[in-house]
């Protein structure tokens, strides 16, 4: 299930990660208590970045300096591998609005053999093992 916690300030929605899937050590997501993140997700320069936390999205969208080097970076990485834009999740949200981008993703990401959760990361259908796509 994807949820609004889910989805980091960057755009990315921690809902269709693999690491949020796993049964050892689950991931709460970015917005989620550090305990089983990873240490990359720790640090994360956006996750704590005190110009998100100050404004009233919480998401990146807001921020003055949009995109910021980091930002660029993880979406050029994301677009080339895992077939999503944190860039352009954030400006679908600030256009239509969080609740608009949770149902876009539920369809986008939902496996087309038994309704599942595919993952960006693999893209491999968690229910079934359909393969949607291949990194």
């Amino acid at each position: 299930m994807i949820e609004k916690e889910l989805i980091a300030p960057c755009g990315m929605n921690c809902g269709i990660c693999k690491y949020h899937y796993r049964k050892k050590d689950t991931c709460p997501g970015c917005r989620g208590p550090d305990d089983n993140k990873s240490r990359y997700c720790i640090e994360c320069i956006i996750v704590n970045c005190e110009e998100i936390k100050n404004n009233s999205s919480g998401f990146c969208y807001e921020c003055s300096k949009i995109p910021c080097k980091r930002l660029k970076n993880l979406d050029k990485r994301y677009r080339a591998k895992y077939h999503m834009s944190m860039l352009e999740n954030l400006g679908f949200i600030k256009e239509n609005g969080i609740e608009s981008f949770l149902e876009k993703e539920k369809q986008k990401w939902k496996c087309p053999e038994c309704g599942g959760i595919v993952t960006c990361h693999g893209g491999i259908c968690l229910s079934c093992g359909f393969v949607k796509f291949k990194n």
